[in-house]
């Protein structure tokens, strides 16, 4: 069997039995527990777990925003661990897409604004072509000059896809994406986020409770205490309702 490198092209992000513990009392916790996961290039992935389960730890050590207390973390060919602080600034700003629950967009600025608001955030001027092919790619064309509170939340939301794809990420990391959001609204997000994944490529990563939001990805990993317990491929709402209660059942 060959065994791939960990910064091989067809994959974006790669965990290496990767663990994080928090301080508690005289102890420690562990939220993640030997976590190995390779996130292909390309590869749309949810993770659900029940609550505590260490998904947005998961999330969070995977795109730089916490460094494991033991183990490896390799994005986009970059071992995280060798990069200093600043090195590791500049590759979320430039490599890492994100995207929550809260749309996190600035009142006062246009659409176009804020998905421009990155790369000024950087030092570099936007290029307004670019940011309005952001926009376009996530059907806000005709929305540039709106501000938040003249768009809907799912456009809202919309603006923030734009604003995270803008510095092309190797990886977009979202965290309850349609948490915020009514049902229909929510729909329409996942399409959009499916679509950014079939037709230009994109790796997503995407913390969810939903089944349904699960069922638009390639594959659900399921986490319970801090381990993967279960993958499930090609998947359904009911075939992940299925495997969330029988790991509910073993915990």
């Amino acid at each position: 069997m060959t065994v791939r490198p960990l910064d091989s092209l067809d994959t974006s992000v790669v965990l290496e039995s990767v663990s994080r513990s928090y301080p508690n009392g005289d102890g420690a916790v562990a939220a993640l527990d030997e976590v190995t996961a390779r996130f292909g290039h390309g590869t749309f992935t949810a993770v659900m777990g029940p609550s505590g389960s260490g998904k947005s730890t998961l999330l969070q050590c995977a795109a730089g925003l916490e460094r494991p207390t033991s183990g490896r973390v390799v994005v986009a060919g970059q071992d995280l661990a060798r990069l200093s602080d600043r090195k590791l600034t500049e590759l979320r700003r430039d490599r890492i897409g994100f995207v929550f629950q809260a749309f996190n967009l600035m009142p006062s600025l246009t659409a176009e604004q804020n998905v421009a608001l990155p790369l000024r955030l950087a030092g570099r001027r936007p290029d307004r072509a670019a940011v309005r092919r952001a926009l376009a790619a996530v059907g806000l064309a005709d929305r540039a000059g709106h501000r938040p509170a003249q768009l809907s939340g799912g456009q809202q939301q919309r603006v923030a896809v734009a604003r995270a794809l803008v510095t092309r990420p190797a990886v977009l990391f979202a965290d309850e994406p349609t948490g915020a959001l009514d049902a229909s609204t929510g729909r329409e997000v996942l399409r959009l986020l499916r679509t950014v994944v079939d037709r230009h490529a994109q790796t997503l990563v995407m913390v969810t409770h939903d089944p349904a939001a699960a069922a638009c990805a390639d594959r659900v990993l399921f986490l319970a205490d801090g381990r993967v317990r279960d993958e499930l491929t090609d998947p359904d709402p009911d075939s992940v309702v299925a495997r969330m209660l029988l790991l509910e059942a073993s915990c």
